[in-house]
Order: C-alpha cells, then sequence, then structure tokens
C-alpha cells in the first residue's frame, strides 16, 4: 500500500472517530446534519409561542452575522425548575372550577407534554400571602394566649383550597418541587401582635423553629413533599398583610440557635433558604452566611427583582460558592403589556438570573380574577396572575409565555452551559438530562435580527423580529 493510501485511510478513520465523539463532531453519525425546532414568541406579530413551520438545520458556511456559541464542555448550576407562587387566591380560584375544567388547565400547566408548558416548580406561602383572601397562620390564638410546643397548630385553612388543588397538580407532575415561605410568624410571637410589621421576639424562635418542623411534617402526611423553606418572604418589607421585619443578624441567629438543629433533631432534610428580597440588598445574605455556624444549616440564598440589578447575585455566589441561588418572585403589574413585559422578564429573569446562578425562575400568583382579587387588605390589588380565571374562563397572560419559552424545554435536571453573550440578543442555554441542546434567545431592539447559532463546528443562521423571543431545541 502505498504512502497516499495510508494517508486517505487515516484521514477517513479520523473523520469517523471525530463524528462519534457527540461534542466534536462536524455532523452526525450517519453524515445527516443537525436539525433543530424553533419556538416564537413575537407580540408585534401576534404570535404566541407558536413552533415554526421550518426546522432550521445546522449546516457548515458561516456568515458575517453575529455568533452565539454553544459550547457544553463548560457547564454551570443545574436548574431546580421554573414555575409561579401557587398563593391562597390563586388556589381558592382554581377550587372554584368545575372539576373537568381545572383538570384541562392544570394538564396545560404542569404537564410538558403535548400543549402543556411544563410548569416544574412552585412556591407557597406557610400561612397568608397578601394574595389570599384573609389573613391567617397556623397557630391563631386569643390575646394573650401562646403556644410554644405547638400543641395548636394547625393545617385546616389549607384544606379547602390550597391542599386539594396542590394534591392536583402533583397527580399531573409527581416530580413537581415545592417551596414554603411565610408571610408573618403567628401574632402572639411578634413584637407589635399584628399582621403588618413587627419582628420575631427572640424568646419565641425555638417555638417559631417548632412551627417550621410542624408545617413540613404535616404537609409530609398530606402527601405533600416540601423541598425548601425561605424563613421570610421580604424581611426587609413591613408595609405588606401579612409582613414581618427581620434583620439580617436576627436570621443569622436564628438559624445557628433555633431552625437548623430543629431540622437535624427531627431528621428533616427540606433546604433552609435565606433572604427571600431584592437583589439591592445582597449585604443581607452575605451577612447570613458569614456567620460559619448558620452557614452549615443553609442550602443557599433567594432574591427578588423589585430593587437593584439581577448582575449583583453573582458576587453572593463568588462569595459563597458551594451555595445555591434561588430566584422566588416577579410579579406582573395588571393589567399587563406583552411587549413590555416578555422583554424585561426575559432578559432579566429567564436569561438574566439563571446567567447569575439561579436554579429556579419562578413568576409571582399564577391565577388572579379581572379584578386581580382575591387579595388582603391592603394586599397587592394590581397583581397580574400568569392567568386570569373568570369561573371556567381562562386567559393566558404575559408570565404564561415568559415561562412557557423556558419551562417547557429545560426541565429539572437540566445544565446551564456556555453560551456567547451579545449585548443586542441576550441569551442562556441549557443541556437537559436526555442530552438536549436548549437555547432562548432575546431580540432587544425593535428590528429584525439576523445571527448565527454556532455548535460542533456547524453553523445555523437564524433571525428574530424586534421584541421577540426565540427557544431552539436540538439533540
Amino acid at each position: 500500500m502505498n504512502i497516499l493510501r495510508v494517508s486517505a485511510l487515516l484521514a477517513v478513520i479520523l473523520f469517523a472517530g471525530c463524528n462519534r465523539n457527540p461534542e466534536n463532531g462536524p455532523g452526525t453519525d450517519d453524515g445527516r446534519f443537525i436539525k433543530a425546532s424553533a419556538w416564537v414568541t413575537a407580540p408585534v406579530q401576534g404570535i404566541l409561542l407558536e413552533r415554526q413551520a421550518t426546522d432550521p438545520e445546522f449546516r457548515s458556511p458561516l456568515n458575517a452575522d453575529p455568533v452565539i456559541l454553544v459550547d457544553t464542555t463548560v457547564r454551570y448550576q443545574e436548574i431546580d425548575g421554573f414555575g409561579n407562587c401557587l398563593t391562597g387566591g390563586s388556589a381558592l380560584l382554581l377550587n372554584r372550577m368545575t372539576p373537568a375544567a381545572r383538570s384541562a388547565l392544570l394538564q396545560e400547566l404542569f404537564s410538558p407534554e403535548g400543549n402543556g408548558i411544563g410548569i416544574s416548580y412552585l412556591r407557597i406561602s406557610i400561612g397568608a400571602s397578601d394574595l389570599s383572601d384573609r389573613v391567617f397562620t397556623y397557630c391563631d390564638l386569643q390575646p394573650g394566649e401562646t403556644d410554644p410546643l405547638m400543641e395548636k397548630f394547625s393545617l385546616d385553612a389549607e384544606k379547602e383550597d390550597l391542599i386539594p388543588v396542590l394534591k392536583e397538580i402533583l397527580a399531573v407532575n409527581p416530580s413537581l418541587k415545592i417551596m414554603g415561605s411565610p408571610w408573618t410568624a403567628p401574632l402572639w410571637m411578634k413584637t407589635n401582635n399584628a399582621s403588618v410589621g413587627g419582628s420575631l421576639k427572640r424568646e419565641w424562635f425555638d417555638a417559631y423553629a417548632l412551627y417550621f418542623v410542624k408545617y413540613i411534617k404535616a404537609m409530609e402526611a398530606e402527601g405533600i413533599s416540601i423541598d425548601a423553606i425561605t424563613i421570610q418572604n421580604e424581611p426587609l418589607h413591613g408595609g405588606n398583610n401579612p409582613s414581618m421585619v427581620m434583620t439580617a443578624s436576627d436570621q443569622a441567629l436564628f438559624v445557628r440557635q433555633s431552625l437548623g438543629p430543629a431540622f437535624s433533631n427531627a431528621g428533616i432534610d427540606t433546604k433552609i433558604i435565606i433572604y427571600d428580597h431584592n437583589a439591592d440588598r445582597t449585604d443581607y445574605p452575605l451577612t447570613v452566611l458569614s456567620d460559619p455556624e448558620a452557614r452549615k444549616y443553609i442550602d443557599g440564598s433567594a432574591f427578588h427583582l423589585y430593587g437593584g440589578a439581577i448582575s449583583a447575585l453573582s458576587a453572593v455566589h463568588e462569595a459563597y460558592p458551594s451555595k445555591n441561588l434561588y430566584f422566588t418572585e416577579q410579579w406582573v403589574g395588571g393589567p399587563g403589556n406583552l411587549a413590555g413585559d416578555l422583554k424585561w422578564h426575559v432578559e432579566n429573569l429567564i436569561i438574566g438570573a439563571t446567567r447569575n446562578w439561579c436554579r429556579t425562575v419562578l413568576e409571582w400568583n399564577l391565577a388572579s380574577d379581572p379584578s386581580y382579587d382575591p387579595h388582603t387588605e391592603g394586599g397587592c390589588d394590581r397583581c397580574l396572575g400568569t392567568v386570569t380565571l373568570d369561573g371556567n374562563s381562562v386567559k393566558r397572560n404575559p408570565a404564561y409565555y415568559i415561562l412557557a419559552h423556558a419551562s417547557k424545554f429545560v426541565r429539572p435536571g437540566s445544565v446551564r452551559v456556555s453560551s456567547t453573550e451579545q449585548t443586542l440578543i441576550p441569551n442562556v442555554a441549557f443541556m437537559t438530562p436526555e442530552g438536549g441542546k436548549v437555547l432562548i434567545v432575546l431580540n432587544t431592539t425593535d428590528v429584525k435580527r439576523n445571527f448565527n447559532i454556532r455548535f460542533r463546528g456547524l453553523t445555523m443562521p437564524v433571525s428574530l423580529n424586534g421584541g421577540s423571543v426565540g427557544t431552539w431545541i436540538w439533540e
């Protein structure tokens, strides 16, 4: 065999070897190029989470348009899920639907199959939130009474709406994860004995820790597993109804002295997550995490974005890289503006929060009625649900499409992977547990943008209209 034939044979062997490597080959094993599917929401054109008729294809030529290079060999945090806060008011409205209508809606919201958008994570309030129809806790007493052993603890207030609805949701999606967050401690534990404001008295730290233990065990007895709790919703905001102020030093002391040991002694592995407030006060979680005795019990920190910049979250990750980050709440104000809401939320939350290490992205209330009810006196009266429910009538609002571009395709256990940052077309990429690739891109401008998606040495030229969001999926 002459040297030219040997060289040619070696080249064929090397090329075939590259094709067998899923990260490096220029095409697929059988010589076909990679096909993708694309889902687009384009408010100006009236396109709402539509799969595009023509499947784009990765091919070799590279043009002069901007490039988003997806590199699955560079991996970041695992994703727990995308979803909502299932408020008491949301559960009430869902429970008032007919069984058939409610079942159809829950399939659509929580199943990733068919027309479902695959919501995979819910945050619920421990006791009432401001989007409940009334204020209550699970240990409400008469004035002057106390209950340090939680002998009067009861979930009865949740057994009419929240618990039955959660059970139906879990029947649709048994792997759904649930986070619990209190808006207030029982009023007899507080410095002002009121639902608005006040702080937790230190003499009741142990009793409040037992309150969390009782809650997790009582929900478990109902067949509902609580994956994580945050210690206090918006601990720096005492003006909501209900609400409670908790300083960073008190939160560290509560975890170190009471909550952490109580969970450990009770054999509870529910995650303890701190802060649960805005990105403008990262000093709060950093202060709590600086306490080494408290830190050993803490899984991570939770954030909202009613103040500050989403990029601030990375500083918390960099200071404590072993501690997780979660994005747990953002409202859409009624009546909603799909073009503006879609752009802001996708850029800052779906893309921004995940690029800054968050394992969850949760929009605020799942459902409200056409008058933004129910809510407590003094609670949010403009909070637009992901869906608006008027009896059995369902209207899908901006948060529905914001979430769907991620929740339907980026399933729990997916991992964020590297993708090129582009100023006008921010984006984020993931690899699913099955090895699929997902790229979410936003066109922040008002004009159509052409760009290239680059993967395994191949290029897929695509475009997005101004203000549009696209999700591309491929194997």
